[in-house]
């Protein structure tokens, strides 16, 4: 049987100098204020943003209200307009690290023997088109194509088996790390007794691009079983599988709400497979390069590349 995705893709853009929330479909996009006020829907005309959705638990709804909505209310080309990071004011930003058996190998170490969680900050959160700064800091500026999983309600101490239903969705995430930071024996004084200093190597401005959108749960059977890929000027440097991963996504979420209440709008990325710059000798990013990560059945995530 074919699998049918009944899903929703969920895009913040700007329009008119002001931040609107809109459906994509076929390459439109339509907008949910303009859709709320013509066809009385059930979510606020203002103020309208994906993160209020999901807080506001009207997700469904809107799911049976979308094909009316497409109907009914003109759509712009995504191509037309600036689109925005999908989750635009997130509590918690949560990351793992080696959590793909390929990503570990590379690095010639075994797999954690449970998650190893790590955590950004808003000032890294970017957008499709924005630009990965290099810092005047740093010169090994790396990239990490992920699976972000958007947490939809609110949970703590959540067992495996009911995981998944606190998942709004997925989008694209970057991982950018700044290498000369991340390992402390890269550091101009060496090594440091304080350990690797992975606060300042994962989390500088615009170190988290994140989108195109958000693409609803049910519009994907399997979120272990999607092919994932990153290049940079249109040269390959990671392909695999989202079924690689050590810890799966139940998993994790298991993991990270014991003793952490998960919220609307969460994100926690899922890890990055093998192919990174510093495992590969591959060049570091630099200036006016354009880096492409893209997800089966969610879309591709680009972002040039500017030196600040």
């Amino acid at each position: 049987m074919k699998w049918l995705g009944i899903g929703l893709k969920l895009v913040h853009y700007f329009r008119n100098g002001v931040t609107r929330t809109g459906i994509v479909d076929k390459g439109l996009i339509f907008d949910l204020q303009d859709a709320a006020e013509k066809l009385e829907l059930p979510i606020p005309r203002e103020g309208a943003a994906i993160d209020r959705i999901l807080s506001d638990g009207v997700l469904p709804s809107l799911r049976q209200a979308s094909e009316r909505m497409i109907g009914n209310v003109p759509g712009v080309p995504v191509e037309s307009v600036r689109l925005l990071s999908p989750v635009l004011n997130p509590e918690k930003i949560l990351l793992m690290a080696v959590n793909y058996h390929s990503h570990s190998k590379e690095q010639k170490v075994k797999p954690p023997s449970e998650p190893h969680l790590f955590t950004k900050f808003r000032n890294a959160l970017i957008g499709p088109g924005e630009p990965i700064l290099i810092p005047k800091v740093s010169k090994k500026v790396d990239w990490e194509v992920e699976l972000a999983v958007i947490i939809g309600k609110t949970g703590k101490y959540i067992p495996k088996k009911d995981a998944m239903s606190y998942v709004a969705g997925y989008a694209i995430s970057n991982d950018v790390s700044f290498r000369d930071f991340q390992f402390s024996t890269q550091l101009p004084h060496g090594k440091t007794t304080l350990g690797l200093n992975w606060v300042k190597g994962k989390g500088l401005d615009s170190s988290f691009p994140l989108g195109p959108w958000l693409v609803t749960k049910d519009e994907i059977q399997d979120p272990q079983g999607l092919e994932i890929s990153l290049s940079v000027n249109g040269k390959t440097m990671q392909r695999s599988n989202t079924g690689d991963m050590v810890f799966k996504i139940d998993s994790l979420i298991e993991y990270v709400s014991a003793g952490i209440t998960l919220k609307p709008g969460d994100i926690i990325s899922t890890g990055t497979p093998e192919g990174v710059a510093t495992f590969t000798g591959q060049p570091f990013l630099k200036d006016g390069d354009m880096v492409e990560a893209s997800i089966e059945r969610i879309g591709t995530l680009r972002n040039p590349v500017k030196a600040e």
